[in-house]
């Protein structure tokens, strides 16, 4: 996956996410390939859109709009976008460019399936425990206040740049994971978790802005923190046991920004590291170099 920026008349060029965005944030990564040959060789996609993944995009020239399997998305000035796909995105997408002369160009493109660990358990299920009387009041609260802060729109560039790994440590829970019991899958792991002592500092892995800061530990994600890199794209750190920065502060990638933890529901210290773009649920695994 990691290559230089190929061309094609029908499949745009690919290069991996992260070996793309190590241009500086503000610069556009130069093609290294042959000039376009055809209407659609100057859209081009960092990677092959996999479930689970996130690709940087460049749009058509003289493109207006951009949609996404008909969502809306935001453009860059410099006509670069972000395309994301949910663990569970189906295996075709259409993308819909609207020119500056009204046109509309469509392209269809193809959604490889995620490689997910899948764990069948054979159990005698009794219905499972029911939710605490303290944490059907408190949820409620807590998920207004995540889904607010995600609502949130800066003009971060972080998104451009190649994402480093906020903690060193072994990785101990994979994005995507799920245990499937009797036949009737459960949910699946919605992040990376990273074992790591508890105390342990960890840092931002691309620029942002601070959307939330739990100071008051929420029920299940402890004291979260979450950060928006721009264009619809957020990292969520959770089970944290200190919070260095606050809501509104702008974070620099490599920058101290709390401290590992087992704060809400977790069985050990560790960090979780969740990322979203907008409504998708993306890998942070597949934004980093080869581990």
């Amino acid at each position: 996956m990691r290559c230089a920026f190929l061309a094609s008349l029908t499949v745009v060029g690919f290069l991996t996410t992260a070996a793309m965005l190590k241009a500086a944030p503000q610069q556009t990564p130069a093609l290294t390939s042959a000039a376009p040959q055809s209407p659609m060789a100057d859209f081009w996609m960092s990677g092959p859109p996999v479930q689970g993944g996130l690709v940087i995009a460049r749009a058509l020239k003289s493109t207006r709009h951009v949609f996404l399997n008909g969502e809306a998305l935001q453009l860059a000035p410099d006509g670069l976008f972000l395309l994301g796909f949910d663990r569970d995105a189906p295996v075709q997408a259409s993308v819909v460019f609207v020119l500056a002369d009204g046109s509309r160009i469509a392209r269809n493109i193809s959604v490889a399936a995620g490689d997910w660990h899948i764990e069948n358990v054979a159990a005698h299920m009794t219905g499972g425990a029911k939710s605490s009387a303290e944490f059907e009041a408190r949820r409620g609260a807590e998920l207004e206040r995540i889904n607010a802060a995600r609502a949130l729109i800066h003009q971060s560039n972080g998104w451009r740049q190649a994402f480093i790994r906020p903690v060193a440590g072994r990785i101990s829970g994979l994005f995507g994971a799920q245990r499937v019991y009797n036949g009737m899958p459960g949910s699946y792991h919605s992040g990376m978790d990273i074992a790591a002592a508890n105390g342990t500092a960890f840092v931002a892995p691309a620029d942002g802005v601070v959307i939330l800061a739990a100071a008051d530990a929420f029920t299940l994600e402890g004291h979260l923190l979450m950060i928006d890199h721009g264009m619809g794209l957020n990292s969520a750190f959770l089970h944290a046991s200190e919070l260095l920065v606050k809501e509104g502060d702008v974070v620099q990638q490599g920058q101290i920004i709390g401290r590992v933890g087992a704060t809400g529901r977790a069985s050990g210290p560790h960090l979780h590291w969740g990322m979203k773009w907008n409504n998708a649920r993306v890998d942070p695994k597949l934004l980093l170099p080869a581990l």
